[in-house]
This record gives structure tokens, C-alpha cells and sequence, in this order.
């Protein structure tokens, strides 16, 4: 809000500060990224990596947000993206844990939203809610049929690629557990998603046949 003389309260203007983000910073230029922490690490680490994958997730599953006119689906592929901001947020965060593991955070750590096992919980659940509205699947299947459907398939690769990635940096120091299940478990949706967006369209998976 401005003054009758034009100019902005003080108090505002300091709000509106910080508030902020700078799209550059040019700190990144030698290749180095911050951290949650504020350290410093290569753009090719494996955290860097790790959270770099779950954000391409996250873009994919835009994608089928904006393609789908299916209002449950779209609802559902939002709260996800949500999640998926919170599994970037753990890993940009070096030596965090899930908080039943210690007893002590830190304050940064007490900002980062927990990836729980209700999280978790809810995928599972919304996975058993669209088989139950599918045809069994017998077969292999292949990505095609619509372009939600496609859409949800190259997120669903992504998000394997980004659990891999997961696995990587799982194995060279301690993580939130809960990261790696959610990310799992999130393929597992993304490929039922898919499934039910073919479904509902009228059309069939395409599926595999091995003889041509």
C-alpha cells in the first residue's frame, strides 16, 4: 500500500524484502549450489542429483495436471506435487532424519515439513481406490494410448530414475527413510494413474506382446 505521497510504508517495504527471491544469484556459477544448511556442494553431487530428479518428477506430473480434464486426478496429482516439494526439501538437507530416529533437530530441520508414514498411507490408498476401477492387469504394458496417460508413464520413469538416485545417496550417508518408501511407492502410483487415465478415456493399455 503507498502513502498519498506515493511512496510505500517503510514497514511494507521491509516485508515486501524479504519476501523476495533473486532469480540469480551468480553463486552458482563455478558449478556449487547452496544447500538448505547454507553449505556448498558441486551441481553434480548425488544430493544435487537426488532432489534435481524429484523436481523433473514434479514438472512431468505438471504437465498431465494441465492435459487432464479429470477433476479427482488433477486434485490428487496437485497434493502430490506438494509432497514432492517437501522430498526435495529432506534432501537438500544434509544429515536429516526421520524425526522418530532422533531425539534433537535442529531449527532448520524443524522448518522442513516430515515426509510421514501417512504420506505414504495416502498413495497406497489411492492406488487401491483406482484398481479397484480397472480392468486386471495380466500383461505388460506399454506407454501410449492418450497423452495423459504417456505423460504419467515419463514421470513414472523419472521418478524410478530419482529413487535410484535416492538409493545412491542412501548408500553413502544416513536419510530420512521415509524418502525412499515415498518415492517408491509414488511409482507405483503414477503407473496406476496412468492406467485409469487410458480407462476412463474409453481406450485400452496398450499392452505388451511378445511374439509382435
Amino acid at each position: 500500500m503507498q502513502s498519498l505521497s506515493g511512496h510505500k510504508n517503510s514497514k511494507e517495504t521491509s516485508r515486501e524484502k524479504q519476501y523476495t527471491l533473486k532469480i540469480y544469484t551468480k553463486r552458482g556459477d563455478g558449478g556449487e549450489t547452496s544447500l538448505c544448511n547454507g553449505s556448498r556442494t558441486f551441481k553434480d553431487s548425488l544430493r544435487v542429483e537426488a532432489y534435481g530428479s524429484v523436481d523433473e518428477v514434479s514438472s512431468y506430473i505438471g504437465l498431465a495436471i494441465v492435459k487432464t480434464s479429470q477433476a479427482d486426478l488433477k486434485h490428487h496429482l496437485m497434493e502430490i506435487q506438494k509432497d514432492l516439494f517437501s522430498v526435495g526439501s529432506n534432501l537438500a538437507l544434509p544429515g536429516i532424519l526421520a524425526q522418530s530416529q532422533i531425539g534433537k533437530t535442529s531449527p532448520i530441520e524443524q522448518k522442513i515439513p516430515k515426509i510421514t508414514d501417512e504420506m505414504i498411507t495416502k498413495l497406497e490408498n489411492l492406488i487401491d481406490k483406482y484398481d479397484k476401477e480397472l480392468p486386471p492387469l495380466h500383461k505388460f504394458i506399454l506407454s501410449g494410448g492418450i497423452e495423459v496417460s504417456t505423460l504419467l508413464h515419463v514421470a513414472r520413469a523419472i521418478c524410478r530414475r530419482a529413487e535410484r538416485r535416492v538409493v545412491s545417496l542412501k548408500r553413502s550417508e544416513e536419510i530420512n527413510k521415509n524418502v525412499l518408501i515415498y518415492m517408491n511407492r509414488l511409482s507405483d502410483y503414477l503407473f496406476t494413474a496412468a492406467r485409469l487415465a487410458t480407462h476412463r478415456s474409453g481406450k485400452e493399455d496398450h499392452k505388451w506382446n511378445p511374439k509382435g
